[in-house]
């Protein structure tokens, strides 16, 4: 499963993300994840890519904590997507410790096709789909 992420971005913690245990607080995981998610389109899509061609939202989040991260630690999120289908795909991201790849938290969020202006769910678009099979190199994807 290692090799199959492409897409890494290195995290700063800050202070202010620990806990009074001085673990990073759980809810910022989610702060992590977007930011990799954010960088990975920009990726796949290119700098050209403006708020208006986003036209998937998050649907569903499911996350699992596997270990504390505490503020000493260096972290990176890495991201791929796990599987496309008609309306929907899905994301597949982990935020791992970088000198150790110790994997500390697993994040699933299905990303779905979504028209503003009707308010309602349509298909993945050929270039979501082109620019993740592109970047991903898997023909399962497909």
């Amino acid at each position: 499963m290692d090799n199959l992420f492409k897409h890494s971005l290195p995290i700063q913690l800050r202070f202010n993300d620990a806990d009074t245990l001085g673990h990073i607080n759980n809810a910022v995981y989610l702060n992590f994840y977007d930011l990799g998610k954010t960088s990975y389109f920009q990726t796949i899509c290119g700098e050209t890519m403006l708020p208006s061609d986003i036209d998937v939202v998050v649907a569903h989040l499911d996350v699992d904590f596997l270990s504390p991260i505490f503020l000493t630690d260096t972290v990176e999120v890495q991201t791929m997507v796990e599987k496309i289908g008609t309306k929907s795909f899905t994301l597949l991201q982990r935020i791992v410790r970088s000198d150790t790849n110790e994997v500390k938290c697993v994040c699933r969020t299905v990303m779905v096709g979504f028209d503003f202006k009707t308010n309602c769910s349509k298909p993945i678009s050929d270039k979501w789909r082109t620019a993740i099979v592109r970047f991903e190199g898997r023909n399962d994807l497909k």
